[in-house]
């Protein structure tokens, strides 16, 4: 339910004018049943003073591509009411047009382009205007027999407006379909939305939400008598079930959606979406079309429905019809711009966002997490809504021709176009072992900078989510996740790649950076520090790179491995024999995944760094007394001792390692493998050869 979320005592605090219109549209944007991300415009008309001192009629509306939920006074545009206004007389006019001369209306150059809606606001003489998508409310507008219903629901209080998509013309019915109707205190728009308005911010508001009530009110009392999507078909299965079948099934999917561009994975199996997914209808139901407008661009026309029970067919024959089915829903996709498009147009990516599976529930795909879990939510929005229908009449939705041009209408993708440019490891899945240390928690940081979503894996959980959680706060939620991992426990190492798909949907890079360091003679060096080099160093690092590798093969798009070996890789350290051959095992174990792996497109590589004491664990051991023995200095000499035998007489720092992990897991580097980098300030006793 709809719930009223105006607060007087915060409202009370606000200046009465834009920020009172921000705080309402954060409002109905905070609850996404009544309003979708990305969707809905908000209006409020005022008098403003110009740069002339002159007092003018300003009308604020939303910008275009901001959302209610999280906008500012930033995205709102002021445009100035008298030059909109004769606009009204006009019969007819172009987008193209109408974009062109509303952007003479603004009253400041630097303001966003102002929403597709805004003449919708402008011809309406109120005050304050809202429009929205509840689900109560497309629920009725999507019925076949939903005029009757809103009839039942509204009486005489409503303009209905049979779908016109967005634009001059539509605003203009709006307008003068409340004209004639002076009563009506709505406005339903077929498969679309909600219109309403009030005096005041709050009256506006409180309007909206007591429209979606009685709507919600009216569905609800029908459902008591309903079987919902035509009651269950399929038997659910358990959540760790589920589980099960998604960390096997999502590479597979990852990988055939990722054919062009790559993509990220989310799933969703909460009580509504399984009700529907198992349910007798669904499949029908969910080609019927989106449940709204503002769904195509996130969403596409229609989700891909995989006809498997659980209870009867073989994970086998599932991961057969995801592959089919993508194959095939591609074709399809490619038919369909094909046959609506417009000189000019280019077909998007046409893998599906959303994947339906019975017994199991709904897999999305998205350009990030951030954007899989959008097309999550509106397929939420799409399922209340079908409830709603399906419980007053029949399921209807824009046609493929109404469709096709709101998904490739050049206002709408207007908004795409505002999103920041892709960066080098946008799109990209990175594990990074030793994630909370120096090395690896530099390295995390170079990933999520230029756009990869990261998976902080460390013995130390702790501190893996502190890395993680400053992540997020840095680039945002769902950018890091933390893991705790024993890379010498072939269990925990399993479970961490598992973690990762179920988290992202797949995996393309990891780097091999867990470590220790010990030193002592040679004939001192016990057969325990020995076999704890190589249970770290060798058995670690061959557990994680095969189950990456597993992994990678099964998505079958490639991947990257980074080991971080050591300037003692390959020069033998005094008094480190365990540690000198653990490093050498590991870097040679780098190149023979890098012989196997190139016929799959994994590339593997390995850096080697010296003496990177700054934020390292390993260096607050025993290690660092342990090597100022070796060198007969104290240790806090040591750090100055291996500056001066550099030839560039410099420190080397996280931050330089992982550069150069970041080299060889990006573009800059796709045709190297089974190469080394020494990252040491030139240590000539290291010089590969």
């Amino acid at each position: 339910m709809a719930e009223y979320l105006w607060d007087k005592n915060e409202a009370d605090t606000l200046n009465e004018g834009i920020e009172e219109l921000v705080y309402r549209s954060n409002l109905l944007g905070a609850d996404r049943s009544v309003a979708n991300f990305g969707g809905g415009n908000t209006s409020m008309k005022t008098t403003e003073t110009n740069f002339k001192g002159e007092k003018i009629d300003v009308m604020w509306v939303k910008g275009s591509g901001s959302d209610l939920a999280t906008m500012g006074e930033k995205h709102f545009t002021g445009l100035k009411v008298d030059d909109i206004n004769p606009l009204i007389e006009r019969e007819e006019m172009s987008d193209e047009d109408m974009v062109k001369y509303l952007s003479h209306c603004m009253i400041d150059s630097t303001h966003p382009r102002s929403s597709i809606e805004t003449l919708l606001h402008a011809f309406l003489p109120f005050k304050h205007v809202d429009h929205t998508h509840p689900d109560a409310i497309i629920s009725v507008c999507c019925a076949d027999n939903g005029k009757e219903i809103a009839k039942e629901i509204f009486g005489d209080r409503f303009v209905w407006v049979p779908y016109v998509r967005p634009g001059f013309k539509l605003s203009k019915i709006i307008a003068e379909g409340v004209q004639q109707n002076p009563q009506a205190d709505l406005v339903l728009m077929e498969k679309h939305g909600l219109v309403t308005w009030g005096e005041t911010s709050q009256e506006s508001y409180n309007k909206t939400i007591e429209v979606i009530q009685e709507a919600e009110n009216y569905i609800q009392q029908k459902q008591e008598d309903t079987k919902n999507f035509g009651g269950q078909k399929v038997e659910g299965l358990r959540q760790d079930e589920r589980e099960v079948i998604l960390s096997e099934v999502l590479p597979v999917i990852r990988g055939a959606v990722s054919e062009d561009e790559k993509m990220l994975l989310t799933y969703a199996d909460d009580k509504e979406v399984l009700e529907f997914v198992n349910s007798v209808d669904a499949k029908s139901l969910s080609q019927v079309g989106a449940a709204c407008p503002d769904h195509l661009v996130h969403t596409k026309r229609v989700p891909l429905f995989i006809e498997w029970d659980p209870k009867k067919d073989s994970k086998l024959k599932l991961i057969q019809l995801i592959k089919s089915g993508i194959t095939n829903f591609k074709d399809e996709y490619k038919q369909y711009f094909e046959a609506n498009q417009n000189p000019g147009d280019e077909i998007f990516d046409p893998s599906p966002r959303v994947i339906l599976i019975p017994g199991v529930g709904m897999v999305n795909t998205g350009k990030s997490l951030k954007m899989a879990k959008v097309s999550g939510d509106l397929y939420h929005r799409a399922i209340a809504v079908m409830k709603g229908s399906t419980t007053l009449g029949n399921f209807i939705s824009l046609n493929e021709s109404e469709s096709y041009s709101i998904e490739y209408w050049p206002l709408e993708l207007y908004k795409l176009s505002l999103a920041p440019a892709e960066a080098e490891f946008s799109r990209k899945v990175a594990l990074v072992t030793g994630g909370a240390g120096g090395i690896g928690g530099a390295t995390c940081e170079h990933f999520a900078r230029d756009g990869a979503h990261v998976v902080v894996a460390d013995i130390n959980l702790e501190g893996a989510q502190k890395v993680a959680q400053g992540l997020e706060e840095k680039y945002g939620t769902g950018r890091a996740a933390a893991i705790k991992m024993d890379v010498t426990k072939e269990e925990e190492v399993t479970e961490a790649v598992r973690q990762t798909v179920l988290q992202y949907g797949g995996l393309d890079i990891i780097v091999n950076n867990a470590g220790l360091a010990s030193s002592s003679p040679f004939e001192d060096t016990t057969v325990d520090k020995w076999d704890l080099n190589m249970n770290v160093l060798v058995k670690g690092y061959f557990l994680v790179a095969r189950e990456a590798f597993k992994l990678m093969k099964e998505q079958g798009i490639g991947g990257n491995m980074v080991f971080v070996g050591s300037k003692n890789s390959v020069y033998a350290g005094k008094n480190a024999a365990a540690y000198s051959t653990a490093k050498a095992a590991e870097v040679h174990l780098a190149r023979t995944i890098a012989a196997d792996g190139g016929a799959y497109g994994i590339r593997v590589n390995s850096v080697l760094p010296d003496a990177v004491i700054q934020g390292s664990a390993i260096w607050d051991s025993k290690w660092k007394e342990e090597r100022a023995a070796s060198y007969g200095i104290e240790p806090d000499q040591l750090e100055e001792h291996y500056r001066k035998r550099t030839i560039l007489n410099v420190n080397i720092l996280p931050s330089d390692i992982a550069e150069s992990i970041a080299f060889f897991a990006s573009s800059k580097a796709e045709k190297t493998t089974g190469c080394m980098i020494t990252v040491d300030g030139g240590v000539p006793a290291a010089f590969t050869r």
